[in-house]
């Protein structure tokens, strides 16, 4: 498998999460967002995602885009260890969360709608971040055990802790996310979501490394 990614990517930190809980060796291609005015932009990265966002998967001789549609491929054929509970509530609730993260508050502070904000992209984000996670916080508190929904990592848990990071770079804060700040810090506690951290890429800038 060959990964498109970008080190400080929430979506593409989520497939890695995924590829290190379920062993799969892969190869990195960074696709470096801001340098020469974003890779992702390039012809050639185009042809294989329209969408000129990372991450890409080539895996199994086809190419997949959107981190979800990765992270579900992914369970389908190689579903050990399990990221989706096998109880249909527990089940809906991992993807309710997933989507509250995915489409609720992850697009709304990523770089391309920060930089039609100028100035106001920091004020922009940690609002968005804050409003999100008000409604995270009140649904962990219905679904959380250790992780955010009982005691098993699924998919939820692989959206969380990189959205933290995020609120985090923003300045956001954590305070009244208890819920949030303590299930993020049970997962990066696992060598899963450490290996794949920002900090640990081919990609991360010397000064950013860990």
């Amino acid at each position: 498998p060959i990964l498109y990614s970008y080190f400080r990517s929430s979506c593409s930190w989520r497939v890695r999460i995924a590829l290190a809980l379920k062993g799969i060796s892969y190869d990195v291609v960074p696709v470096n967002l801001l340098k020469d005015g974003g890779q992702q932009f390039s012809a050639e990265f185009k042809a294989m995602n329209p969408m000129q966002q990372v991450p890409a998967l080539k895996i199994d001789g086809i190419t997949l885009s959107q981190s979800l549609a990765i992270i579900h491929y992914l369970e389908d054929t190689r579903p050990n260890p399990r990221l989706l509970p096998q109880d249909p509530k527990k089940r809906a609730q991992v993807r309710m969360i997933a989507d509250l993260i995915v489409s609720g508050i992850q697009p709304l502070q990523n770089l391309s709608v920060l930089k039609q904000m100028g100035e106001k992209k920091m004020e922009w984000a940690q609002n968005c971040i804050s409003s999100g996670f008000q409604a995270l916080e009140h649904t962990l508190q219905h679904t959380a055990g250790r992780y955010c929904v009982g005691d098993e990592v699924s998919v939820a848990d692989l959206c969380l802790v990189p959205q933290v990071f995020n609120a985090e770079r923003f300045k956001v804060d954590m305070a009244p996310y208890p819920t949030i700040t303590r299930i993020n810090k049970a997962l990066l506690e696992l060598e899963a979501f450490k290996v794949s951290h920002p900090s640990r890429q081919p990609d991360t800038p010397a000064e950013l490394r860990a």
